[in-house]
């Protein structure tokens, strides 16, 4: 699975989903489908492959339509513990308050422990490995927890998606 940032947000990087679908298959993924138009991508491909898609996806969006949209991949595998280990269900959370930020690195200890955990109350975060989890009671648009934060402080690249949206992709990637 292949999540790109920045991609038809607020009007801008229009990226229609067919030419996304048909990159993915110019890079050799089968089975390539979409979900919504902000560049959510499930496809098979050898894990060879799979390993060269973000560089060549990124490549052909910048070729092809002069802007930038990182790819952070996920294995269906991966999707399903990131979507076991949402450490705000446990705690009886609204899951339309839920999200998380897939990171394309770990992020070192050292940096995780750096970040301020009251940076934008009531707003909490949880970082477990290549993810954080989010509550944000009021919504990410107001939260001061940006993926320009912890693309600064945890020196990787993000994307973020809402819970229903993480669902969403597992249940297309094979299911829970």
């Amino acid at each position: 699975m292949a999540l790109l940032r920045g991609v038809n947000v607020g009007g801008k990087n229009r990226l229609p989903m067919k030419d996304l679908v048909a990159m993915f298959t110019g890079a050799g993924c089968g089975d390539v489908v979409t979900y919504i138009q902000s560049g959510n991508v499930v496809f098979r491909a050898t894990e060879a492959r799979a390993s060269r898609v973000p560089g060549l996806i990124a490549a052909a969006i910048h070729d092809r339509l002069g802007f930038e949209a990182p790819v952070v991949m996920r294995t269906a595998g991966e999707l399903r513990a990131i979507a076991r280990g949402n450490p705000f269900l446990r705690s009886g959370a609204n899951p339309e308050t839920l999200h998380v930020m897939f990171l394309a690195d770990r992020p070192p200890p050292g940096k995780v422990a750096a970040l301020d955990p009251k940076r934008s109350p009531p707003d909490e975060f949880e970082v477990r490995g290549r993810e954080i989890y989010f509550r944000c009671p009021n919504g990410m648009g107001r939260t001061k927890l940006t993926n320009q934060y912890f693309d600064t402080k945890l020196s990787t690249t993000s994307t973020v998606r809402n819970w229903r949206t993480v669902l969403t992709l597992l249940e297309m990637a094979g299911g829970p």
